[in-house]
């Protein structure tokens, strides 16, 4: 089985390096699929479900992303996440407490900062409670 090498990284560590067989990464145009060898592009990535198929293991391996850069090259993926959780630490009422929170500090914003703080807060929100739908849905299969 043909494989590349994926990097997943935020600002703030590096959530997940190594081999997979298939990616998909929500990108403003639609979810993206790739295989190794895929033909060499750039896009912007949107909040949602990352989904890396991982060779010898049986379950896909998530990661929310609230947005950043994708870089796919035939035999390495790079995604620079602004905000990235992998999914094994995302929990559902953590998720919807911080979604409130965000959208109260958009509505309370006094300045373009804390507009974009609260705006990133709410993205990243977004991509966990997106994840976590899609966890669920996979389980009810």
């Amino acid at each position: 089985m043909s494989t590349m090498q994926v990097e997943v990284v935020s600002s703030e560590q590096n959530i997940y390096s190594g081999e997979a067989s298939f990616v998909v990464v929500p990108t403003v145009q639609g979810e993206l699929g790739i295989y190794p060898r895929h033909e060499p592009i750039m896009s912007l990535v949107r909040p949602g479900a990352l989904r890396l198929t991982v060779p010898g293991e049986a379950e896909e391996v998530l990661v929310a992303v609230s947005g950043g850069v994708l870089e796919v090259q035939p035999d390495k993926i790079t995604v620079l996440a602004d905000v990235a959780v992998r999914s094994t630490e995302m929990d559902q009422a953590r998720a919807e407490a911080a979604k409130k929170a965000a959208e109260a500090g958009v509505s309370a914003a006094k300045d373009d900062k804390s507009l974009a703080e609260a705006h990133k807060a709410l993205a990243a929100a977004i991509a966990q409670l997106k994840t976590l739908d899609y966890l669920r849905s996979q389980k009810n299969k």
